[in-house]
């Protein structure tokens, strides 16, 4: 029996990236970043006003707000009143020449006017069009975007390596980049075989059971961040499962097909798929899903996973074995899904000798902070292969396989899975 890790050691090895590929901007969302975006031009390009308000000259309204020696009444402050001799909205391409005591009232955005140094909030003021009362000093900078602040020349604007969201879209839309260079998502293929499955328009008949792991898998993989085909159902035939195989190793980075793995059944697919290459189908340390399939087949050596026909044990096989694949495949450094420790809330039942990947629920004690996790359904009943249970769980609970009990309170390992909700 193969250990976990000498399986993925096995499985990692064989990871290609596909090569990076130009794409437009709003295409490129969630992927990551294969070039340093260096910025050409400054940004903001020229100097603009970052607040509704009016463009003045500092030194001009720098009485403004003190208290008057001469007053008659105590606290009277100094308010200095400036002609508005103009306007400037945002987009503006007039330029526009602000003289000595003199306000130009601007919109957010707008370029500032030349001799203007600072922008007094339309709050600070009375909002007055023609003449304007300004009753508090701005300094020289204040709410003036200058050129420059954002980046300058020569910036790096998004890293090689960096994951692009919206703040990163957004930046290359500022920098004026239309296109930018990413690790594309690997292209995965998933395919069922078995001579009782149906698709699921159609109605199952005596012993025939939908197809559940071509949509489950397919799931799975776009969620790891992968392009997917689900292929659907591949007759068992020898010659047809080949071409249907060998079809998608074309336009996969990675083929994964659901099938029975027991017995002669492991044979025939194995035999059948031999002229594309050489499949092991070995029994790994670890359940659900223990007995399992890798090999590269076709010319490019394309991954390929044998994956059991039970949608739980798939799930599981998939989610330990061909989830790092596609993560490594998209260049992301952590491959593997993050691990917290949890006190376990009952006991739960293991295999001795087999690494336990168990569904479980994952909790926070509200006054202590502390994780706490409870697992559904038995193993050892034989509850394992419920799909409904795995439905419900947030969180695989990791049992070594040299324990075969955990007792109630005990500390464990646990494997985020997909945030809901």
């Amino acid at each position: 029996m193969r250990s976990v890790e000498d399986q993925l050691t096995r499985v990692t090895a064989a990871a290609v990236a596909p090569r990076p590929v130009r794409v437009a901007i709003s295409e490129a969302q969630g992927l990551l970043c294969a070039e340093e975006v260096v910025t050409e031009n400054p940004l903001p390009g020229f100097d603009q006003a970052a607040i509704d308000g009016y463009a003045v000259r500092s030194v001009d309204v720098a009485e403004a707000g003190i208290a008057a020696d001469d007053s008659d009444s105590p606290g009277e402050h100094i308010v200095v009143v400036l002609p508005v001799v103009g306007e400037v909205s945002a987009g503006s391409r007039t330029p526009t020449r602000l003289q000595p005591r003199q306000a130009v009232r601007v919109e957010t955005g707008a370029p500032l006017p030349t001799l203007a140094d600072a922008v007094l909030p339309l709050r600070w003021t009375d909002g007055g069009l023609s003449k304007v009362k300004i009753g508090h000093a701005v300094e020289s900078g204040d709410y003036v975007r200058h050129v420059g602040d954002d980046v300058q020349p020569g910036d790096v604007a998004v890293r090689a390596g960096t994951i692009i969201g919206a703040a990163q879209v957004g930046l290359l839309a500022a920098v004026g980049r239309t296109r930018v260079l990413v690790h594309p998502r690997p292209r995965l293929s998933v395919i069922s075989v078995g001579g009782e499955l149906v698709d699921i328009d159609r109605t199952p008949g005596p012993g025939q059971v939908f197809d559940v792991n071509s949509y489950s898998l397919a799931a799975a993989a776009r969620d790891a961040g992968a392009d997917v085909n689900r292929v659907g159902i591949a007759s068992r035939e020898a010659s047809q499962l080949r071409d249907v195989v060998e079809g998608q190793l074309i336009r996969s980075e990675i083929v994964v097909i659901c099938a029975p793995l027991g017995g002669t059944a492991s044979e025939n697919i194995r035999d059948a798929l031999a002229p594309l290459g050489d499949i092991e189908i070995d029994r790994i340390a670890m359940h659900p899903g223990s007995v399992q399939g890798f090999g590269q087949l076709g010319r490019d050596e394309v991954p390929t996973f044998l994956l059991p026909s039970n949608p739980v044990s798939a799930l599981v096989a998939f989610e330990v074995m061909v989830r790092p694949l596609v993560r490594i495949a998209l260049g992301k450094r952590k491959p593997m899904r993050r691990v917290i420790r949890a006190r376990t809330v009952g006991p739960i039942a293991s295999v001795r000798g087999r690494r336990g990947y168990l569904r479980g629920q994952l909790m926070r004690d509200e006054q202590t902070g502390e994780y706490l996790v409870q697992v559904i359904g038995s193993s050892e009943s034989g509850s394992s292969h419920l799909l409904a249970g795995l439905a419900e769980a947030n969180c695989l609970v990791v049992v070594e396989s040299d324990v075969d009990e955990v007792h109630t309170g005990d500390e464990v390992d646990v494997l985020f899975l997909a945030q809901r909700g």
